[in-house]
């Protein structure tokens, strides 16, 4: 028997990454963050899995990760290893700048909350801990590409919180010779990505658009530059950093990046409309070749008061000691996430 815990279970990840362990054959403790709203909606169809099992928790709070420990220890005597992996976090950048405190509550203490629950359980021999790191350490880019031994720079509160939660993950690691891997993860999406994240917001206005709901979609900074992969692929590469012989830090990247401006173009493309551009800067349009109706304009609203202009992962690492690569191409990711809506 196999035993994972999944903080942030609800989200993007957290759901890919349970689909791939249950076809594994693990029992899945996943942690669900209490909401007046029901927020299960990305794990509804494995919702009654037996091997799944759902318990409240937040990483603000430091018993709740203890009584699960607890419980699975009690109730599994006979297993040797419990896979944590932390995908909990106040994830959205630009709102980081508007809930610094918060975000560093959860994405930098929250994990050094977990790493105590283990240590105090005595159970660092048992645990495999898994971090969602982020591209958004190297913020203001030290060296393109970005590689494990790339400076990092982070340029929002989200940055620097998940800055903390990497080194006490390596402190940790080396003081108490626990088992614990940071995925340093490139933009990675899918239809279940939030709405409030651009990619979403740009497959999603465009068919609204085409459905006569919306008019425009306004965006910030459209010449921002992401590496951008699929979920699917990059929850592989998390399960594939505790599956090693010894914790290490793995960047996981498509190593190739697009502007905002060409996701948008492609993303209206596959509605068969061709954008085109006028005007520069807050005033710049875009608009479709054939007909001139406009569909994009610009709002200083949407730029972050730090911005980070292109991330470009080099997961050459991950692909030499664990065999992983990303297989979803950046079009299939932009054609899939249309298609969905």
């Amino acid at each position: 028997m196999k035993v994972a815990i999944i903080t942030g279970i609800t989200g993007q990840d957290g759901s890919y990454l349970s689909e791939l362990l249950l076809e594994k054959g693990y029992t899945i403790y996943g942690i669900i963050r209490r909401s007046s709203n029901i927020n299960t909606m990305r794990i509804d169809h494995i919702y009654d899995h037996d091997h799944l099992h759902l318990r409240y928790g937040d990483l603000t709070d430091s018993i709740y990760f203890s009584n699960i420990l607890n419980e699975i220890d009690r109730k599994y005597t006979d297993i040797d290893v419990i896979e944590i992996y932390n995908l909990a976090a106040m994830s959205h950048v630009k709102i980081s700048f508007e809930l610094p405190e918060y975000t560093g509550n959860v994405d930098g203490i929250g994990v050094l909350r977990i790493l105590e629950s283990i240590r105090n359980f005595k159970l660092g021999h048992k645990c495999r801990f898994y971090q969602a790191s982020t591209s958004e350490l190297y913020g203001k880019v030290q060296e393109v590409p970005q590689k494990e031994t790339t400076p990092f720079y982070p340029r929002s509160p989200y940055g620097v919180a998940k800055l903390y939660a990497f080194w006490i993950c390596k402190n940790y690691r080396e003081a108490y010779n626990m088992y614990i891997s940071n995925g340093i993860l490139f933009n990675h999406e899918s239809p279940r990505r939030g709405h409030n994240f651009v990619t979403k917001k740009i497959t999603d206005s465009v068919n609204m658009i085409i459905k006569g709901e919306k008019e425009t979609l306004v965006l910030g900074n459209i010449d921002a530059k992401r590496d951008w992969g699929h979920a699917k692929d990059y929850v592989r590469g998390m399960w594939l950093m505790l599956q090693q012989d010894k914790p290490d830090d793995f960047v996981l990247s498509t190593n190739e990046y697009h502007s905002v401006r060409e996701f948008v173009e492609l993303a209206f493309k596959e509605k068969g409309i061709d954008i085109v551009w006028k005007g520069t800067g807050i005033d710049e349009i875009g608009y479709d070749k054939n007909s001139g109706r406009e569909y994009i304009t610009i709002s200083e609203k949407y730029y972050r008061p730090t911005e980070v202009e292109e991330l470009l992962g080099d997961s050459t690492k991950a692909y030499n000691k664990m065999g992983w690569k990303a297989d979803i191409s950046f079009t299939e990711l932009v054609k899939e996430m249309v298609a969905a809506e």
